[in-house]
């Protein structure tokens, strides 16, 4: 595997998928509307938020042509961004297809802090230098933070960068290493499965009437991270599986604090301020 990371398509993918997806979330009442859901309070809301209210509909009595090609671009740029993401030299080695989505969705989170930064700055300037706050900002930047801290938490679980307490795991045979990995690896799925059945009923709710936050911006962030919080959870589970997997046959490591001590990067700092 390449260890160069960054190139020009790595911020572009994320960023287009980011555009999508946050166009589709938007729209999202078209489908549901179109798709089994009625009411008209949920009509009247997406009249209230459509972007595009003149634009023909192709689909259903709701959903337009920028819907749909948002819809039908989101699994496209997803895929390609798995197959085109590169691993950094920071990076956990391992590389199997479901480590590249993770990774992927990683990046996509890097380009939400992106995102999430810009809006607060943003909102900075215009409420201390022009003294003309929005009234978006605050919720959008709530928003966009629980989507972080969301995604964030599955980059971690694919890093194994997440806490894990070593001193009597380094003291264990690799034989008993194992056996800790799958009791941790089984709670962690035991954990997630009792997390959706019991929260499945409350989401799939919030998602059909699309609730929203009930402010002057009004988004829908209940409707959306409430279902998220499910989804990732799954995700973390099924990446604690293939960790497992992944690291059966690997050889035991000895853990220190010079673990978190990036040679490599204090290299670099030394070039970049001309110390020998």
């Amino acid at each position: 595997m390449e260890q160069k990371s960054g190139s020009l398509i790595e911020w572009l993918v994320p960023m287009a998928f980011i555009l999508c997806m946050g166009w589709l979330i938007w729209h999202m009442p078209a489908f549901i509307l179109d798709w089994g859901g009625h009411g008209d309070q949920l009509a009247a809301l997406f009249g209230r938020i459509d972007v595009t209210p003149n634009m023909p509909v192709v689909m259903g009595e709701h959903i337009d042509i920028i819907d749909l090609t948002a819809l039908i671009l989101v699994p496209i740029l997803f895929v390609i961004g798995t197959m085109t993401v590169r691993r950094a030299q920071m990076e956990f080695e391992s590389w199997r297809p479901a480590d590249r989505a993770a990774v992927f969705i990683g990046r996509v989170t890097m380009m939400l802090i992106v995102c999430l930064t810009s809006v607060m700055i943003y909102e900075v300037v215009l409420r201390y230098v022009f003294e003309a706050p929005t009234l978006w900002a605050n919720e959008l930047s709530l928003w966009l933070a629980g989507f972080v801290f969301l995604c964030a938490g599955l980059y971690a679980m694919q890093q194994r960068s997440h806490i894990r307490i070593f001193l009597l795991y380094d003291m264990m045979p690799r034989t008993f290493q194992r056996i800790c990995d799958v009791i941790s690896t089984t709670l962690i799925v035991a954990f997630a499965f009792f997390l959706i059945y019991g929260g499945y009923g409350e989401a799939f709710q919030k998602f059909g009437r699309w609730e929203t936050f009930g402010t002057a911006f009004d988004p829908p962030i209940p409707a959306t991270l409430k279902p998220m919080v499910l989804f990732v959870v799954a995700m973390v589970a099924i990446q604690a599986v293939i960790n497992l997997i992944s690291d059966w046959n690997a050889e035991p490591v000895i853990h220190s604090a010079a673990d978190d001590i990036d040679e490599e990067e204090i290299e670099r700092l030394k070039k970049a301020v001309g110390a020998d």
